[in-house]
């Protein structure tokens, strides 16, 4: 009876200590010039660009970057260039996990490419729209989408502000803000 009992107490305290560890999700905090956001990572549904994102964090590789591509109603694009839009050098492309079954829906973070599905380094973007066209449809080149792998839980109101700064061409690049959205620092907080 005592063993039962101490086994019943036993999987009573752990069962809540499983539960917190599967929902301890990493997060970084962003700050910016235009304030700060908070962004929760999906580990469990995009490891390698997890990874890969937070290898960038830790390296500092972020900070003093901008954002060099607003538009308004679609999203926010940073993570490769200095305030001079000279870009900077990222490790080598990752997969693109794309089929993980989250969407690049308003405030979710996914990796930003080129026309090839697998070329995503260190450029990323914050959705400021439910953007469905970006989401995997199929692996082909056309289809494949952008791999999401994160949201911002706090800090929406940063999002906003960055996603009505005034924009022009500079540098062959359109889209860029006026003023520099400067991206003062990124840390992982958790």
């Amino acid at each position: 009876m005592r063993v039962w009992l101490y086994a019943i107490l036993s999987l009573s305290i752990l069962q809540p200590l499983s539960v917190i560890a599967e929902s301890a999700k990493p997060q970084v905090l962003m700050e910016t010039n235009q304030g700060a956001m908070i962004i929760e990572l999906y580990p469990d549904k995009a490891p390698q660009t997890v990874a890969n994102f937070l290898k960038y964090v830790n390296e500092g590789f972020y900070d003093g970057t901008i954002f060099h591509r607003v538009i308004n109603n679609f999203m926010i694009q940073g993570g490769g260039f200095d305030e001079t839009m000279t870009q900077k050098r990222g490790h080598a492309p990752i997969q693109n996990e794309a089929d993980n079954g989250l969407r690049n829906k308003i405030g979710y973070i996914a990796m930003a490419r080129t026309s090839d599905p697998h070329s995503a380094s260190s450029q990323f973007f914050i959705n400021v729209a439910n953007n469905s066209t970006l989401d995997f449809r199929e692996k082909t080149d056309r289809a494949y989408g952008y791999a999401v792998f994160g949201r911002v839980v706090d800090g929406m109101k940063t999002v906003n502000m960055i996603r009505n700064v005034p924009t022009t061409s500079r540098g062959g690049h359109q889209d860029v803000p006026v003023q520099p959205v400067i991206i003062q620092r990124v840390r992982q907080i958790k």
